[in-house]
């Protein structure tokens, strides 16, 4: 793992295309090292999670080149490698698990990131129908202690078509219904820190599960 964040440490400080490409072979590098630790990480996940139906990190890690047509941020590369395992894959609608490494900037978790319309009306529909299965799998002690909250951004009002009194409107506000545990690059350096993600993983399968379950009714 030095070998990632100390590329990406290097690559923070010259954002720019001559940088990038005079050092190709250290982005080759921590890419390989980066994708060997997927390739060991799904068969993982996979021990306790059936429905995961990708085999390689091909199919779950995120290009390093940024699409900067409409941002402000014109530096042309992202300063992390991510990878998002899940049932279909890193484009998939399904809830997955996410793993991102970036100097001081790490964590795991997943769920489902600003899902299409239908998907987050779907959630928000099932929540609001029996918000208490939802509300037993984000207050579990275990679950709280690594995901003290769901994370993301949140309207300021109800969503359209439900009901503003609605008891649990707080848990139809979510853009996102996505959980994060956020880590330090001590933890990333670990020794233990394959163990330590699945465990990460592990505790928020029921959050996965419980989404999955309304996307495939």
């Amino acid at each position: 793992m030095e070998t990632i964040l100390s590329f990406l440490r290097h690559l923070k400080q010259n954002n720019n295309r001559d940088w990038f490409n005079d050092n190709k072979q250290l982005y080759e590098e921590a890419k390989n090292k980066f994708e060997e630790f997927v390739n060991i990480l799904i068969p993982k996940i996979k021990e306790f999670d059936k429905d995961i139906d990708v085999n390689s990190a091909k199919e779950c890690t995120y290009r390093i080149y940024r699409d900067v047509r409409f941002s402000k941020n014109k530096e042309p590369y992202k300063t992390n490698f991510g990878a998002y395992v899940s049932k279909e894959g890193r484009k998939s609608k399904f809830a997955g698990y996410y793993i991102q490494i970036e100097p001081e900037l790490s964590f795991a978790g997943g769920g489902v990131y600003c899902p299409q319309p239908a998907v987050l009306k779907s959630i928000r529909q099932d929540i609001y129908s029996d918000a208490n299965r939802f509300k037993e799998i984000i207050t579990d002690t275990n679950f709280k202690k690594i995901f003290p909250e769901i994370f993301g951004d949140k309207l300021k009002t109800a969503p359209r078509g439900f009901n503003k009194d609605f008891e649990d409107i707080s848990l139809l506000n979510y853009k996102s219904y996505v959980v994060v545990k956020n880590l330090l690059d001590k933890d990333v350096l670990s020794n233990n820190f394959l163990n330590n993600i699945l465990d990460v993983f592990k505790t928020q399968k029921p959050f996965n599960d419980y989404i999955n379950g309304i996307l495939t009714k």
